[in-house]
């Protein structure tokens, strides 16, 4: 899985990892642990998904993938940014939980990798 890690702010333990891929790579809550392992190791506590790499179980709020796999990142103190297209979400649970991570530090369901990177490092 090719990982681009962003540095900014010039401090060297501050990185965010993009993960870039072509396919899906977190379809079940063991590949998004064995993700944040992956990303602890390089001394990264914040990851970038692009909405193509996460399986769209993710995004079906009664099969509880999503909130399995949040927990998971709140309990490591790993923050994440998915980055896809949110607008035309019909699904009135899906809108309300985005809105909600996206109040909080923890979660964010960005439209671009710039304003993922901005919400990551503040």
């Amino acid at each position: 899985m090719p990982i681009t890690q962003i540095v900014f702010h010039g401090d060297i333990d501050d990185k965010i990892a993009e993960v870039v891929a072509d396919n899906i790579i977190i379809s079940k809550v063991q590949d998004a642990l064995d993700l944040m392992v992956n990303q602890a190791l390089q001394g990264t506590r914040k990851i970038i998904l692009h909405q193509p790499s996460i399986s769209p179980d993710f995004f079906e709020l009664r099969t509880g993938l999503a909130g399995e796999i949040l927990q998971k990142f709140v309990n490591y103190g790993v923050q994440l940014a998915i980055v896809g297209d949110f607008k035309d979400i019909t699904s009135k649970s899906l809108n309300d939980f985005i809105t909600e991570c996206n109040r909080g530090t923890s979660f964010f369901f960005l439209d671009s990798v710039e304003d993922a990177v901005k919400n990551l490092s503040s």
